[in-house]
């Protein structure tokens, strides 16, 4: 006999979360609580003047948590019975300075790194307690419909590539893994080094 099916998992998007709810999926300690998604956006050169509550701050502004009224909003928020369990950053590209960067991205490709229309998701993070219940992998599924309803034309990802056996911690694994990717529908279309490949979904 089969298992009954779990509890499902609620996306939103950020703007509809209350600011509390989103800092309980990044925790009072650890790597999400330090970096409060901010990796991506502030240059290498400014990373470590930037203070973590500057951080939180910048991430507050960029989400505008707590106003479901708001015309613009980043990132997703995962529900599980209610919990805030998870979040991923998804926004347009051009608005990650470390992408530009990064060889990642483009290595063998000739993409057009201003281009608006493409949309990139970056991070992953599932609050600690509800972690292998599938939480990435739903919010790796809205990410697509998130970025197509607000006008993108296409959505990468830039994962890690999972072999068995292998251990991965937080700082490796918030890119998410190639697998939820494949899971929502994204394909292939570089492999810039052994264990990082480039997904992408057109639209």
């Amino acid at each position: 006999m089969s298992a009954p099916p779990g509890p499902a998992i609620e996306i939103v998007p950020a703007n509809e979360a209350s600011w509390e709810e989103l800092q309980a999926v990044f925790g009072p300690r650890g790597e999400a609580h330090r970096c409060q998604c901010q990796w991506f956006l502030i240059p290498a050169s400014e990373w470590r003047q930037v203070s973590v509550e500057d951080r939180a701050q910048r991430l507050r502004g960029q989400t505008d948590c707590g106003h479901p009224e708001a015309e613009e909003t980043t990132g997703l928020v995962a529900y599980l019975d209610g919990e805030p369990v998870g979040w991923c950053a998804v926004e347009p590209r051009v608005n990650y300075p470390r992408l530009r960067g990064s060889r990642v991205p483009w290595s063998g490709r000739t993409e057009d790194k201003d281009d608006p229309g493409v949309w990139a998701v970056t991070c992953f993070v599932t609050r600690a307690g509800y972690r292998r219940r599938g939480v990435s992998r739903a919010l790796a599924a809205a990410c697509v419909d998130f970025a197509r309803e607000r006008g993108a034309r296409a959505l990468e990802g830039y994962p890690i590539v999972i072999k068995p056996g292998q251990e991965f911690g937080w700082g490796e694994l918030y890119v998410g893994s190639r697998e939820i990717f494949v899971a929502a529908g994204f394909r292939e279309v570089s492999r810039p080094t052994e264990r990082r490949v480039v997904m992408r979904v057109d639209f």
